[in-house]
């Protein structure tokens, strides 16, 4: 491009604006007028090599910063970005990427850092979050010596005060100085817990339910008190980068919060005599579906195992946004489970509502297994991202027979719904699959998924 063409506003202006001159000190300073400037800096008219050989040597200025697109391969190379098919609903042409490039070169450039970086930057945290769920599945989920230790804290606490949640509270009062506050939510705006160690407060946003403000307590707790035996599991972890590192703690902080407000003897015992009900164990013990359904999935202790549950969290566009195992031996689905006559997706239109399905599939095997599935929707804080999601349940159907959701449902594997290939790895094109379980799948002919 000539110099005669060259635009160059947001350059200029940002020099301006390192001087500390105004428009019309600067114009005086380059022998023109300040409107003229003004045009300049909205690329209305372009820097001209005598207003060019005034700026480099009146200011410090570097006039190789006026190619500075070049870094992001200029016009095209952010032309190729924009047409990334995540766009194509946009319909970004050339001219529109060409003025976004004029007027804001440091946005573009942004920009283009993200596009570039941010695959390998998802490709390392999916790695990160493989390589944790790997570890737990070593487990299947059952840290038998922090569940003893978290058992023993429940039991003392439960002796000594009568009320979990209370008696929480008072632990954390009382031993480590530190109090529980709820706060407004426009003044913990897009958080639902935060630690204030100068105030010595675990601070809680009122949009928290009760079972959720609970679990906060519970893992504060733990954290504090079982510290040394978390980082104990996390370093015979094996993991490798400090991400994976970071979530492995964040489960198994969770984990404990878990064994604390569901002790592990008496929650067994609840299941066994319940027959596994979600709503009457959620009402005895005052936690929320989805954490007594992720209690399920840990009961693995040697000489007294419950049954061997796995669960799953599906949002409502079919994205399974967590998985966890426990015992059941179910493969994590790698290419996604999006199955549309699975439950979860008829859970949503029915809200609150406990379904249940015997089903196959085959996770790559050589044959389907069989499975008995339940699940529920449940509902988000009401802060940050959290929308409503279904939460699944699964467990081989030859154990379920001990279940009170399976009465009346035939475990008879002929009966079960066989959900047969994942959406994501299938390639046929004629297909009455509604939009949420094809949803990230290319399926036009010549780009079919393997």
């Amino acid at each position: 491009m000539a110099d005669t063409n060259l635009l160059a506003g947001p350059a200029l202006r940002r020099l301006r604006k390192r001087e500390g001159l105004t428009q019309a000190a600067m114009a005086a300073a380059l022998g023109i007028s300040p409107s003229y400037l003004n045009l300049i800096e909205r690329n209305q008219r372009p820097l001209s090599a005598r207003v060019l050989v005034q700026v480099i040597e009146r200011f410090d200025f570097d006039p190789r910063s006026l190619r500075e697109d070049e870094a992001i391969g200029g016009l095209d190379g952010l032309v190729r970005r924009m047409a990334d098919k995540r766009f194509a609903d946009l319909a970004i042409d050339r001219e529109e990427v060409q003025e976004f490039l004029a007027a804001a070169p440091q946005i573009a450039a942004a920009f283009a850092r993200m596009y570039d970086t941010g695959g390998a930057e998802r490709a390392e945290s999916e790695e990160a979050a493989a390589a944790v769920r790997r570890a737990i599945e070593r487990w299947q989920n059952h840290f038998a010596d922090l569940d003893h230790a978290a058992e023993d804290l429940a039991d003392e606490l439960r002796l000594s005060r009568g009320e979990i949640s209370a008696a929480l509270g008072e632990r954390l009062r009382e031993k480590h100085r530190m109090t529980v506050r709820i706060l407004p939510a426009e003044v913990m705006p897009g958080q639902v817990h935060r630690l204030d160690l100068h105030a010595r407060q675990l601070q809680l946003s009122e949009m928290l339910p009760g079972a959720a403000r609970r679990f906060q307590i519970a893992r504060q707790v733990g954290a504090l008190e079982m510290r040394e035996m978390i980082e104990t599991l996390v370093a015979g972890a094996g993991l490798g980068s400090s991400e994976a590192k970071n979530l492995c703690r964040e489960h198994i902080t969770d984990y404990l919060a878990g064994a604390l407000l569901l002790p592990y003897r008496r929650f067994l015992r609840a299941c066994e005599q319940t027959g596994y009900d979600l709503a009457v164990l959620q009402r005895r013990f005052a936690v929320s579906f989805d954490q007594a359904a992720q209690r399920l999935t840990t009961l693995g202790r040697v000489g007294e195992r419950g049954l061997p549950f796995f669960m799953a969290t599906i949002d409502r566009a079919g994205r399974m946004t967590h998985f966890t195992a426990g015992g059941s031996g179910a493969l994590y689905p790698l290419d996604g489970a999006r199955w549309p006559a699975w439950i979860p997706f008829a859970a949503f239109e029915r809200p609150g509502s406990v379904l249940t399905q015997a089903v196959t599939f085959s996770e790559g095997e050589a044959s389907p297994r069989h499975w008995f599935t339940l699940t529920r929707t449940v509902d988000g804080d009401g802060v940050m991202c959290a929308a409503r999601a279904a939460v699944v349940l699964g467990i081989e159907a030859r154990f379920a027979g001990e279940l009170a959701y399976a009465r009346g449902i035939s475990l008879d594997p002929a009966d079960a719904v066989p959900l047969g290939t994942p959406c994501l790895r299938c390639g046929r094109a004629e297909c009455l699959t509604p939009a949420p379980a094809r949803m990230a799948s290319d399926l036009s002919p010549g780009r079919r998924r393997s």
